[in-house]
């Protein structure tokens, strides 16, 4: 017997590139399904029950034959054999522990969209935040200097704020009490530890994540003066995965960078700065001994998700479990907070 489904097939189609995501699954293997989810998206129940019907599905652009058969399943209320197969495979708990902060937790400020090197678009990200129960979303794309990551101009900074409005306009969101798309960025942390935009633009932000993309491999005093030039500027919000490292992934791994880490915590702790947790299951940043070390000195944190996809805006919990591991009270974490105590933080 067939399980019943009365989701439909556009949410199908974005559950199975969730969860594709989630498990970090190939990018063209997800990609087929969330394209497919936008090509019917525009046609309507009605039409795409005939394309059924009619079997003309796979004449839709970007619906092949494998999102068809989801799609069909779907439309006759059917659960798709795709959908059942990764539910029952990748729909697990990520962790044995960390859900008790994981359910603190209010919003996550450090995502990416495909405005720089993210790969889906602001809308999608923001809905899938939505279905994940948080209340913000910090959209942080790239600033200019990282041109590998398709970082933002002055200008299209500009412009990308312009469609945050509009996304929260149509959420409902940014003024009430409902879920905000906040206005952020990653920036990167220059040679000199100054950031890569302008003031005028970065005061526009709600909230800014600062971090070192370049020379990661800087001797070690040069690299604490950056740093902490970047930690003492007042506009920086978050100090963004410190070390730089990758300990497992498909880029390769990378060893950490060095620096004195007592002076650049020391310097977060005492500028109201928050060291990131990044939760990203290959940077794992800091490790457990600097996590340990901010800890000691009364920094405040961030448990970020560095999200460049839906699917791994689910990677908090990642964070949470180290967080918990390393007895770091839930107070101390900046997305823990109300929105309106977070944005007080970040513009003071």
């Amino acid at each position: 017997m067939t399980d019943e489904y009365d989701a439909g097939p556009v949410a199908a189609l974005r559950r199975i590139a969730f969860l594709l995501e989630r498990h970090r699954e190939d990018t063209y293997k997800v990609k087929a399904f969330r394209n497919a989810a936008a090509a019917i998206l525009p046609l309507g129940e009605d039409a795409v029950a005939r394309a059924v019907d009619d079997g003309s599905l796979t004449d839709v652009p970007g619906v092949g034959a494998s999102t068809a058969a989801v799609i069909a399943s779907a439309v006759r209320g059917e659960l798709p054999d795709r959908l059942a197969q990764l539910e029952s495979t990748h729909a697990a708990p990520l962790t044995a522990g960390g859900a008790e902060l994981r359910a603190a937790l209010r919003g996550d400020c450090h995502s990416h969209s495909d405005w720089s090197d993210g790969g889906s678009p602001i809308e999608e990200m923001a809905m899938t935040a939505i279905e994940l129960g948080h209340d913000y979303l910090v959209l942080t794309d790239h600033s200019p200097r990282l041109k590998i990551a398709r970082g933002l101009s002055v200008e299209r900074l500009r412009r990308q704020l312009d469609v945050v409005d509009a996304v929260n306009q149509h959420l409902g969101g940014a003024g009430g009490d409902g879920f905000a798309l906040l206005r952020g960025i990653e920036v990167d942390i220059l040679d000199d530890g100054s950031l890569d935009q302008t003031d005028e633009m970065l005061d526009r932000l709600d909230v800014r994540v600062a971090s070192v993309h370049s020379k990661l491999a800087m001797d070690a005093t040069p690299m604490t003066r950056r740093m902490i030039g970047a930690v003492t500027n007042p506009r920086t919000n978050v100090l963004g995965h410190c070390t730089g490292r990758m300990v497992t992934g498909n880029r390769g791994t990378r060893a950490q960078s060095t620096f004195d880490a007592r002076a650049v915590f020391e310097a977060c702790a005492e500028h109201d700065v928050a060291v990131e947790i990044n939760a990203r299951p290959e940077r794992c940043d800091p490790p457990d001994d600097l996590l340990a070390l901010a800890r000691d000195a009364g920094c405040l944190f961030s448990i970020d998700s560095d999200a460049h996809a839906p699917g791994q805006l689910d990677f908090l919990v990642l964070g949470c479990e180290r967080a918990e591991d390393a007895g770091i009270e839930a107070d101390r974490i900046v997305n823990t907070w109300p929105r309106q105590r977070l944005l007080e933080w970040a513009a003071s």
